[in-house]
C-alpha cells in the first residue's frame, strides 16, 4: 500500500484516557472495518507516569472504513472522556516546522516556497525608484473623508 493510501486509511484519535490501550482501541474501532495497525505514542519524557500521550492512530484496511469511523466516533465517549476522531495528517520530519532545532529559513522547503525571484526583486526596485525614493502617502485621496457619518443629500 502506498503512503498516500495508508494516510487515507489512517485516523487520529485524541483525548484518550490513561486506561485506554491498543487492545481497547482496536475493540472500539473494529465495528467499522478491518484494523491493520494501532499506534499509541509513548510520552517523550521517560519519567512520565502516563502510559501514553493521550492520542493514537488507527489504520484500517479500506479508506471508506476510516471515513465511517470518523463519522460515527468523533465526539463520542470512550472510558468517560469525549474523544476527537479525525483523518490523520502526514507526519512532519523532526527538522521541519515549529519545535525544530533548525531555523525556518534554513529548512529545505521554506526557501523554495518563500523565495523572491530576481525579476520580482528588480520590479520592486524599479517601482521604488519611480516614486522618487519616497513611499506613497497612504493618506493620499482621503481628503474628502474627514467627516464621519452619512453625508446630507
Amino acid at each position: 500500500m502506498t503512503d498516500a493510501a495508508r494516510l487515507k486509511s489512517t485516523i487520529y484519535v485524541g483525548g484518550l484516557d490513561n486506561a485506554v490501550n491498543e487492545r481497547i482501541l482496536a475493540d472500539a474501532f473494529l465495528p467499522f472495518g478491518e484494523v491493520v495497525e494501532i499506534s499509541i505514542p509513548k510520552p517523550e519524557v521517560l519519567s512520565s507516569p502516563d502510559p501514553h500521550r493521550g492520542f493514537g492512530y488507527v489504520e484500517f484496511e479500506m479508506p471508506g472504513d476510516a471515513k465511517e469511523a470518523i463519522d460515527n466516533m468523533d465526539q463520542s465517549e470512550l472510558f468517560g472522556r469525549v474523544i476527537k476522531v479525525a483523518a490523520a495528517k502526514p507526519q512532519k520530519e523532526s527538522n521541519e516546522g515549529l519545535g525544530s532545532k533548525t531555523a525556518v529559513w534554513e529548512q529545505e522547503g521554506w526557501l523554495a516556497k518563500h523565495a523572491v525571484s530576481e525579476d520580482d526583486r528588480r520590479a520592486a526596485d524599479q517601482a521604488r525608484a519611480d516614486t522618487n525614493g519616497r513611499p506613497e502617502d497612504p493618506m493620499q485621496g482621503l481628503e474628502g473623508l474627514d467627516v464621519a457619518g452619512p453625508q446630507p443629500a
